[in-house]
């Protein structure tokens, strides 16, 4: 059968690069610690994992399909109306399915430089169109931004802090962002690493969307509450976003384990605290460890950083990123990122942040050598 007898997906899904999650496998090394996906060292809250193994005792039921109690909880920690949230299976969910809503064939989406490949994705996926804005200094620029707008914007993608670069922008810059698009366009923030962020000038976008029309806000459970198995996210939006969210979103997009675990760890404020200070110590001792070997790292609030690495033979970031998996230690290599030359360190125990900079050391001291 030929290609012109098949079935053929809408235009832009074969533009799809297949999304490749950061390496878990270390072949050979007697002990393998995984810094490539941003989870947190700590793990997740005790009390969720209780919640999760109590809820297999009712595996035959169907979960709540509004996700009621979880986004009641969500409302309770972050002072929200429960109506205005929506959940889904990881905020990725809920991306997807914001693009799905309101992109059509050759509508464009705003995207940075070095942001979420995903941002890509699903604008390729909706038929849309991706159009890139350039960062300064690997931070998403707002007037790159605005120059870029088109009468057919219908998305700006900002994920704040971004990832892979680790950095933000002031919310007086997303606010000025924000001024200066239609009614009709609609600001995404994806606050993934919003806990982590150790800023006074820093918001996560509540307050914007709040009172606006055209805003939405993501937030996942990936990250600092270590519920990454469970594929858990929420988003905070208008309520006529909310109800198409609600229209289009599978009857049941988030199970009963994931929700009972999210409960559980949204009331561990403890456990959170406890995450935001091991992380807080260890990123600013690795930027600064890393940074007196002579590699150039870039300023992170998240929970994990991006260094810079020459692109002299044997001293590349592939070059390094070779080294450091044979001593067990994987980094997130960033070439589907444009950036080659770059490895993306998360911040992961004491003991994988010691060995990784005393790893990194070995390799400059060796190549150095070698020069």
């Amino acid at each position: 059968m030929s290609v012109s007898e098949r079935p053929v997906p809408r235009p832009g899904v074969l533009d799809i690069e297949t999304y490749q999650p950061g390496h878990s496998h270390a072949p050979g090394a007697a002990k393998v610690y995984k810094l490539s996906s941003n989870e947190t060292p700590l793990g997740p809250s005790p009390k969720a994992v209780e919640a999760y193994r109590a809820a297999a005792a009712s595996l035959q039921h169907y979960p709540d399909g509004g996700a009621t109690a979880l986004r009641e909880a969500i409302g309770r920690t972050f002072s929200l109306d429960p109506a205005r949230i929506v959940c889904g299976a990881g905020s990725d969910d809920l991306l997807n399915l914001l693009a799905q809503a309101y992109l059509t064939a050759g509508d464009e989406a705003i995207i940075t430089t070095h942001s979420f490949l995903v941002y890509s994705n699903v604008t390729l996926a909706a038929a849309g169109k991706p159009v890139v804005a350039s960062e300064r200094a690997y931070t998403t620029d707002v007037d790159a931004i605005l120059k870029a707008l088109t009468p057919r914007t219908r998305i700006v993608f900002i994920a704040n802090p971004n990832n892979p670069t680790g950095t933000y922008i002031p919310f007086a810059e997303v606010r000025r962002l924000h001024a200066a698009l239609s009614p009709r366009t609609l600001l995404v923030l994806d606050a993934a690493y919003a806990e982590y962020v150790r800023r006074n000038d820093y918001e996560a976008g509540i307050e914007l969307t709040a009172m606006s029309e055209n805003v939405v806000m993501t937030r996942t459970f990936s990250k600092i509450y270590g519920l990454a198995a469970l594929r858990l996210g929420w988003m905070y939006a208008p309520a006529h976003v909310i109800d198409v969210m609600n229209r289009i979103r599978g009857p049941f997009n988030v199970n009963t384990p994931a929700n009972a675990a999210g409960i559980a760890a949204l009331g561990d404020a403890a456990h959170v605290e406890k995450s935001i200070e091991h992380n807080a110590r260890w990123l600013s001792w690795l930027a600064e460890e890393i940074g007196k070997l002579g590699l150039t790292v870039t300023p992170s609030v998240a929970n994990f950083l991006l260094i810079h690495f020459p692109k002299k033979p044997g001293r590349s970031a592939k070059d390094a990123d070779a080294f450091l998996l044979k001593r067990g230690l994987v980094l997130r290599r960033l070439e589907p990122y444009q950036l080659p030359d770059a490895l993306r360190l998360t911040v992961g125990t004491e003991e994988a942040n010691r060995l990784v900079a005393a790893a990194l050391g070995e390799f400059v001291a060796r190549e150095a050598a070698h020069a």
